[in-house]
């Protein structure tokens, strides 16, 4: 009996000597931290009394600050920053949309007002030097031979005027030739009514507009319209090439927005909150002229809702622009599974999938069929209308968040998909007669985003376009003659006026394999 009791001694004895040790290891770091701290505060002044005192610093007026130097925010930075408030109302900056109202205005440390200098910068402005990238020998700035965007580039002394949608760069060297450029600034070059941007490249007879407010930061100029309204659209055009443009600058960029569309930027708030760290400007009622040491006017774009690493700078794929998104809405971490694997031990658990409804074309027109053929296979579905639920942006995110697929007809719908988590299912059905597009607006973005792809191409039974044309019609018995004929035949027949009745019985082997990924 006397051992355990002697055990017990021991154990309390180590337990009280480890314990005592806790107590003056915390005693002695508090310690040393106290010297830090004090010796921080008094030792740099010689004649410093023993009193305590409330230090303001004195900053000398050349002395950079954290902003300039890459360091942390202060909270004078934090200010300038876009708030939820501020975005939520469609406007970057407190109590007027996206312009500012004075000409002195401090842009995170990075930028300060300036005299009406009317001339090129001398260097004196108290501000770092940028070096994201080198001034040029020519004047050769921008370059529209790409066929979906036009892009320039100016890196040294760039100068931005809203309100005459120009930006005009100062060369290092004056010479008689100066050149100019009017460019679409969005990622979609070929439609018509893309708001333009005037880039000049000034020559030596030209008056240089006078800074009202210098940035040591870069500035992107682009255009919002186009297509956007349609979801697909939005990441395709806008959301996508910004990203490919803007990641690079790690929040540090300033965005400057022709034909500016608030409810935009209300909308994808949270994807602006991670672009920039800086207000975003209405560029056509802005009355600065604007200093900068970067300014790239128009949105780089690889392809339709896709990226080519090979031509980023950064090697940036789309299963990094999907990261990016789920980070932007505070979505769990990569690492997290899909909500069926990761709560596997819930014996009532079924898989997750989210049922796009289409409104006008390409619905389903044997819902309750669907609906009950789903179940079947045990899944548990979630309805979901985008247009509806994705008012609230927010909320539906999460929503697609908790499911493990996402299946409905080709359309923009399934754009959520950049909500998913990683190892998630697109059940992708594809209307007759546009297989020929089908992989490339869909299938193919998902596996690059790291998603798993299920495709369902319906048949001729399944499409309403029999019922209405027969078999004998050329819309039912030649899709490749309609193709030929151009875009707008296959608009008109296959995207317009087309719905769908799915046979559950030959669509199920679709479901199967996409349980099969799922499990």
């Amino acid at each position: 009996m006397g051992l355990p009791k002697a055990a017990k001694s021991m154990a309390k004895q180590r337990i009280c000597r480890r314990r005592f040790g806790a107590l003056l290891a915390t005693a002695l770091v508090a310690a040393v931290l106290a010297v830090v701290v004090f010796s921080d505060l008094f030792a740099h002044d010689p004649n410093a009394s023993s009193q305590f005192k409330t230090l303001r610093p004195v900053r000398d007026a050349s002395e950079p600050t954290d902003a300039d130097t890459g360091g942390s925010p202060n909270k004078e930075d934090l200010a300038t920053s876009i708030s939820d408030q501020e975005l939520d109302a469609g406007i970057s900056e407190p109590n007027q949309a996206f312009q500012e109202t004075t000409p002195a205005v401090s842009e995170g440390g990075t930028a300060t007002s300036v005299p009406d200098q009317g001339g090129k910068s001398t260097g004196g402005s108290g501000l770092v030097q940028y070096t994201k990238c080198t001034p040029g020998t020519g004047t050769t700035i921008c370059d529209l031979s790409n066929q979906r965007y036009d892009i320039c580039e100016l890196c040294g002394d760039a100068r931005t005027i809203g309100h005459s949608s120009t930006v005009t760069y100062v060369p290092q060297s004056l010479t008689s030739n100066g050149k100019e450029w009017s460019i679409p600034a969005q990622s979609r070059k070929s439609l018509p009514w893309i708001k333009k941007v005037t880039v000049k490249s000034l020559n030596a007879s030209q008056q240089e507009p006078s800074c009202t407010s210098r940035h040591a930061i870069p500035a992107i100029v682009f255009a919002l319209g186009g297509f956007t309204g349609n979801i697909w659209h939005d990441v395709s055009d806008v959301l996508l090439p910004l990203f490919l443009t803007a990641h690079q600058f790690d929040q540090d960029v300033q965005l400057l927005i022709t034909n500016n569309q608030p409810w935009f930027i209300k909308k994808y708030s949270a994807i602006f909150h991670r672009i920039t760290k800086h207000k975003i400007i209405d560029f056509d009622i802005d009355n600065q002229v604007r200093c900068y040491p970067h300014v790239i006017v128009g949105l780089r774009s690889h392809r339709d809702f896709g990226i080519d690493p090979n031509a980023s700078p950064h090697n940036y794929t789309m299963m990094d622009f999907r990261l990016f998104v789920r980070e932007s809405y505070g979505l769990p971490a990569p690492e997290v599974d899909i909500p069926y694997r990761a709560d596997k031990d819930d014996p009532e658990r079924k898989p997750r999938i989210m049922l796009i409804d289409r409104g006008k074309t390409r619905r389903f027109m044997n819902a309750p069929d669907v609906l009950q053929g789903l179940d079947w296979f045990g899944f548990e579905v979630v309805q979901a209308d985008p247009r509806v639920d994705s008012n609230n942006l927010d909320e539906f995110v999460r929503l697609v968040d908790s499911c493990d697929a996402i299946m409905g007809v080709h359309g923009a719908g399934l754009t959520n998909m950049v909500f998913l988590r990683s190892g998630a299912v697109l059940v992708h059905i594809v209307p007759y007669g546009i297989e020929f597009m089908a992989d490339g607006f869909y299938g193919a973005p998902a596996r690059n985003m790291g998603l798993r792809h299920v495709q369902y191409s319906i048949s001729q039974d399944e499409s309403t376009l029999l019922e209405k044309y027969g078999w004998n019609h050329t819309v039912i018995k030649d899709p490749e003659a309609i193709r030929n004929s151009g875009w707008e035949k296959v608009g008109e027949f296959y995207m317009s006026a087309q719905d769908i009745v799915l046979n559950m019985t030959r669509f199920g082997p679709s479901l199967l394999k996409a349980i099969e990924f799922i499990m």
